[in-house]
């Protein structure tokens, strides 16, 4: 007979606790080996290696984090700034700030850098997204004393990774810090479906808002997508027969949470919502048209770029950017995904089929509305409505893209293929025949879907007059430098000028122009970068074409009174200057600024001309 346990000495760890954890590790050394595996591009040279396709975005995320570090430890306003689009300045409120992570890295910023803190964040965000959709799987019990959602870790596994890895992420880690921070998804999800626990409403109330206001301040329309997604899919589960009785008795708990939330979150972000509908420099809408930025319906069937079939040549062009492709799961995917919802409702109980019919009419209600207002069909924009046209022109929705509502897409699908594996691997042993099929559907949906490396390219550096400092001799303390040409999403280098200065501590410089979104767009909408004026345009045109236009002496007195109203000191052309969408003519836009305003002097490696 075995000698018996002493009550005091301590407990043997559960022989499947060391397996869960090994587990659970080697999730996390995949999720960050395929992190950096595709922003590798940028790891051989942060400082020097832009994205190719979307340079413009990652210069404004660069600046995000410079200008939040200096306004933290310079007690400046962190949403409101006046160091673009002089003399007007930027709301933040309505641009995407990430403040909370301009905060949170703001020592990493002044240590080694914007660039390098924009590339540990992008990289962080794929990681931690699908680890934490593999920590949602693997750990969320539906009800008490009930089984994890999915028992077996490789299911999980399996659906954490394609959440964090699907052609939607790896689309929008060009570049876009906010989106690629999917991580926030999962846990705020898992915060909902706890309020449901009795007793426990103001605690789960005081979490969820927290964060709600962190999930704002990173990416608003994401966060408006997943509550959407949360408010249908509990209103279907709600309505299934056999969970009403279930429903209603949860329901107090829910409104009493839902309202702490409202308070926390309202109470911590009542400044930015101020900024946002009613400050300085609002809008009210993107400038950009729902008919374009709707999802393709042919692009649900296609293929991503950067992905083991877009290296076979099987990619399209259905995304209005590549920065875009919200959906493009491929046909194999979809099919084996409808296969997985019919296997998984043939053995599911009535409890968990009013879990399945809440995910896929979740799925399907998201992916009707992100073909946004009309139909488009391989390109080609029809006059056809669709649902999506009701809500184009009501508050909120007018400031999202309607494509993007396919990413809700995309944790549907990885929690079906998580709940199929785990439904395999815990059925009777399958035929052989069978189980070769699963295993090939599998393979033949994910394998095309296995993500590359983001394209990237070697930028302009931040001339010596910047980084040495010198420009301080030039500039007064917040004085205007107006760089040539003037700061646009596509000529960002006055941004990039400005973060480098604001991290490494040398002070502010102000500038004329901008990459941000403010007001000036058709219907009180917004628009990239503000109205221009007589010479911005003028030098624009120069950067673009390579062309100068005859130079009057109206034009003199229109770039005179346009730098006065700018209140610029010094007007500066690198010898080297960045185009994220066509190659700027250099030797042109030196004449022209020099037919309009006299020869320059040569200090460092740029042209400067000083202003009376």
């Amino acid at each position: 007979m075995a000698p018996t346990q002493s009550a005091a000495a301590p407990a043997a760890p559960s022989s499947a606790t060391t397996p869960r954890r090994r587990a659970d590790l080697l999730v996390a050394a995949v999720a960050l080996a395929l992190a950096f595996w595709v922003t590798s591009g940028l790891w051989l040279g942060p400082d020097t290696r832009a994205i190719t396709v979307n340079s413009s975005d990652q210069a404004l995320f660069e600046w995000l984090l410079a200008y939040g570090a200096h306004a933290l430890t310079h007690a400046e306003n962190p949403l409101f700034t006046h160091l673009l689009n002089a003399p007007d300045g930027v709301n933040l409120a309505v641009n995407t700030s990430i403040t909370v992570y301009a905060v949170a890295f703001a020592p990493l910023t002044y240590l080694i850098g914007p660039p390098a803190t924009f590339l540990m964040i992008l990289t962080l965000n794929l990681a931690a997204t699908a680890y934490a959709w593999y920590w949602f799987l693997s750990r969320f019990r539906p009800g008490t004393g009930a089984e994890p959602l999915v028992r077996f870790r490789f299911a999980a596994a399996l659906g954490g990774l394609f959440c964090g890895f699907a052609p939607g992420m790896i689309s929008h880690a060009n570049a876009h810090l906010n989106w690629t921070a999917g991580w926030l998804v999962p846990i705020i999800v898992w915060r909902v479906l706890r309020m449901r626990e009795p007793g426990r409403w103001l605690r789960n109330g005081l979490l969820l808002g927290v964060l709600v206001a962190v999930a704002f301040s990173i990416a608003a329309e994401g966060l408006f997508f997943t509550a959407l997604a949360c408010g249908v899919f509990l209103a279907v589960w709600a309505l299934a027969p056999g969970r009403r009785a279930e429903a209603r008795a949860a329901l107090p708990a829910y409104l009493r949470g839902l309202g702490v939330t409202a308070v926390v979150a309202g109470a911590l972000l009542s400044y930015p919502l101020w900024l946002h509908f009613l400050g300085p420099q609002r809008f009210h809408g993107t400038g950009f048209d729902s008919r374009i930025h709707a999802e393709d319906i042919a692009a649900f069937g296609a293929f991503p770029e950067r992905s083991f079939a877009g290296l076979a040549g099987l990619d399209s062009t259905l995304a209005p950017n590549p920065t875009e492709e919200n959906s493009f799961f491929g046909l194999p995917l979809l099919i084996l995904t409808v296969a997985c919802l019919v296997m998984l409702w043939r053995s599911a109980d009535a409890g968990r089929r009013a879990t399945l019919r809440a995910l896929a009419i979740t799925a399907g209600v998201f992916t009707v509305l992100s073909f946004g207002p009309v139909v488009k069909w391989f390109g080609v924009i029809t006059e056809i409505p669709l649902p999506y046209a009701l809500l184009d022109h009501v508050p909120v929705f007018n400031a999202a893209l309607p494509a993007r509502l396919a990413l809700v897409v995309t944790p549907v699908i990885g929690i079906l293929l998580a709940l199929a594996v785990d439904c395999l691997r815990g059925a009777a042993p399958l035929p052989p025949r069978l189980r070769l099929a699963w295993t090939a559907g599998f393979a033949a949906a994910l394998v095309p879907l296995l993500p590359t490396t983001l394209l990237t390219i070697e930028r302009e550096p931040v001339p010596a007059f910047i980084t040495s400092g010198a420009w301080r001799e030039h500039v007064s303390p917040g004085g205007v430098l107006a760089p040539v040409p003037f700061t646009l999403d596509v000529l960002p280098d006055g941004q990039r000028w400005q973060a480098y200065a604001l991290a490494h501590r040398q002070g502010e410089f102000a500038i004329p122009s901008g990459f941000f979104l403010g007001p000036g767009g058709p219907d009180g909408r917004g628009r990239i970068g503000p109205i221009p004026r007589a010479t911005d345009a003028l030098l624009f045109d120069v950067a673009k074409n390579g062309v100068v236009p005859p130079i009057t002496d109206t034009d003199r007195a229109a770039a005179r009174a346009d730098l006065r109203h700018w209140g610029a000191e010094v007007v500066v052309l690198a010898d080297r200057v960045h185009g994220a969408k066509f190659p700027v003519h250099h030797d042109a836009l030196l004449r022209a600024t020099t037919e309009l305003l006299g020869p320059p002097r040569r200090v460092h490696d740029v042209w400067l001309w000083r202003l009376a």
